[in-house]
């Protein structure tokens, strides 16, 4: 759950650094005036979760505490956010984590969006084998960033302090371009909102509860805490040692990028061992970030769908016991985002914050409504409880003015793309709801079931035929004495009158003669011409036709068709069963009712047929 927390740390420094490059080699001395209050952000957002994950131990994410506390819309304001959120933390992780490598290996930087997408795909394959093994596979790398990180990050404050604030870099960091502007309160806001990326992840712990055990509350604070503890550090080393090496940000689409940890981590310890086993584990750690979402993102829609505001099969858990389908959605949606903006992570940063800084404030507002719930009901002190509503209050104020900041800051670099796409989540959510629920008054009956007026259907097999059409035949006789047999001819003429006379005679005498033999009504057969070779029209107006000569009785249609038991068999049939089945169903009258007669063939039944032997009129379906 740390890995989205803790890989924002790369690119939240450095989208703030790379607002600040008009302001040339100014810019890593503003860059703690960036750095400072996003931290205590960090840490007012880490006490307000703490309090979270209490009041929630089974799930405290923002859809459900909105949901519980601020009502329906708000509750799809949230998971709105929040899906827009975890899309685009895919994106910006995997982007991120490709220009860590091509800051290592500057050979591949003109393969940048092969290699997100390459990596997106391995990422959304170990997902769908379960979390477990996801969780197995990222524990190692996660673990090697914190340490070689950590080992850069006290060799780097240690040359600093003795060398009095100077040290002397192992390999120089590129030179920074010359100040085109001077500071400005905006600039220094533009570059807070682009920092503010370094907290998401923050709120991981808290929509993931379920997957801790017991007891979850002990094991959600300590994860929380890990992360919360471990960022901060990660910020504030990043932020000063910046400033003492001099490390500006660069321009990913340029020829010779290089990451402003990759930088660092070269100035500081040289790029030797420690260096390319830093980036690697950064590398993996970045892209794999993404690992967050697909563990919250599946979980997110699943109980929404629940609520009927999403498919119903994004409820469902697959054969590995995952949300399949929740997790193929993020992965195609996060790649469509990886292709529009090139896989450059600097294009994607200003849609990025908006949904995780409008989930901070939903969350922490429901909170207050929660607390201030709980201390109205509370018949004892309330002392406590007065001091939680104040911190997530706190939360709530601080967090909603860093989303004005990020608005205003972001909206013309692209945040209006996620502010236009918010609404039309809600809309698409609001609109499923609705079909679920008018799909629910429909089949709600509290009558008893009516049995009167009960008469067999009148039963159509759409004939090819051979023993396909034997085994529909058997069954319709058992069902009804009224069948109709209805053959479709191909083709037109004197050759398709004999066809017709031929074919009559043969239904006489296999089909006629046997139903009379056991006292059986006899299926009538009905020959349509199909004019255009389709067999779908004919087939609806023999059974207008029926129904104008039966009204008021049920009508169903026996498809023959053969099973498929093997991949390749699939490309070996015409599928004229399956589109007819489509068609009688979305065009047919309430009255129709379509039934599948399957065959299965036999594949280790050898069938000689003699040379001139009679054979039926027909094709497989």
């Amino acid at each position: 759950m740390g890995l989205d927390g803790l890989g924002s740390s790369a690119y939240g420094p450095e989208a703030a650094l790379t607002i600040l490059i008009p302001l040339g080699a100014a810019a890593t001395s503003y860059i703690g005036w960036v750095m400072a209050p996003i931290v205590a952000l960090l840490g007012i957002l880490f006490a307000s979760y703490w309090q979270t994950i209490r009041a929630y131990p089974n799930n405290g994410g923002a859809y459900i505490v909105a949901k519980d506390n601020l009502g329906t819309n708000a509750s799809l304001l949230a998971a709105a956010a929040l899906m827009v959120d975890y899309v685009l933390n895919v994106a910006v992780g995997i982007a991120a984590g490709v220009g860590a490598l091509v800051s290592a290996v500057p050979v591949l930087h003109p393969y940048i969006l092969p290699l997100c997408l390459a990596i997106l795909a391995l990422v959304t394959i170990v997902n769908l084998r379960g979390t477990l093994d996801a969780g197995r596979v990222f524990a190692l790398p996660t673990y090697v960033f914190v340490a070689t990180f950590g080992i850069i990050l006290a060799v780097g404050t240690y040359k600093a302090l003795t060398a009095g604030g100077s040290p002397q870099p192992e390999v120089p960091p590129p030179p920074v371009g010359k100040a085109i502007e001077g500071a400005s309160l905006w600039l220094l806001l533009r570059a807070f909102a682009s920092g503010c990326t370094a907290m998401t992840g923050v709120e991981a712990v808290s929509n993931g509860m379920t997957a801790f055990r017991e007891p979850t509350v002990k094991y959600g604070h300590r994860t929380l805490t890990a992360i919360a503890v471990i960022l901060g550090i990660l910020l504030i080393g990043i932020a000063l040692l910046a400033r003492v090496y001099g490390i500006g940000a660069m321009d990913q689409e340029q020829e010779g990028y290089r990451s402003v940890l990759s930088q660092l981590a070269a100035a500081v310890v040289g790029q030797g061992l420690v260096y390319y086993t830093a980036i690697g584990s950064l590398l993996c750690v970045l892209a794999l970030s993404a690992n967050t979402s697909f563990v919250d993102f599946p979980r997110l829609c699943h109980v929404v769908a629940e609520d009927g505001f999403l498919p119903k099969s994004f409820a469902v858990a697959g054969r590995r016991l995952v949300f399949d389908i929740g997790i193929l959605y993020l992965g195609f949606t996060s790649g469509l985002f990886l292709i529009v903006f090139g896989g450059i992570t600097d294009r994607l940063i200003p849609l990025f914050a908006i949904g995780a800084f409008l989930t901070f404030t939903i969350s922490q507002t429901g909170m207050v409504r929660h607390w201030r719930r709980a201390i109205d009901q509370a018949g004892g002190p309330k002392g406590q409880l007065r001091a939680h509503l104040l911190v997530n209050t706190a939360g709530a104020v601080t967090t909603g003015i860093a989303l004005i900041i990020i608005v205003a800051a972001k909206f013309t670099e692209g945040a209006w793309i996620t502010l236009l796409v918010l609404p039309i989540v809600i809309i698409l959510l609001k609109v499923i709801r609705s079909y679920y629920d008018e799909l629910a008054t429909q089949l709600r009956d509290p009558r008893p079931l009516d049995l009167s007026g009960l008469s067999p259907p009148i039963v159509v097999v759409a004939l090819s035929w051979n023993k396909l059409s034997d085994n529909a035949l058997k069954f319709a006789l058992s069902i009804s004495p009224n069948v109709v047999g209805v053959h479709l001819m191909q083709l037109s003429g004197p050759d398709a009158t004999e066809e017709q006379r031929m074919l009559r005679e043969q239904w006489k005498v296999d089909v006629e003669v046997p139903a009379r033999r056991v006292g059986l009504a006899p299926p009538r057969l009905v020959v349509l011409h199909a004019q255009y070779r389709t067999i779908q029209l004919p087939i609806l107006r023999a059974i207008d036709e029926i129904r104008s000569q039966f009204p008021g009785r049920p009508i169903a249609v026996l498809i023959p068709e053969v099973v498929k038991r093997r991949w390749y068999q699939h490309f070996l049939h015409t599928h004229r069963a399956l589109r007819l089945r489509r068609q009688l169903i979305a065009l047919g009258q309430p009255d129709l009712t379509v039934i599948n007669v399957p065959w299965r063939l036999d594949l280790n039944k050898k069938v000689r047929v003699a040379p001139g032997s009679a054979h039926r009129i027909g094709q497989p379906a």
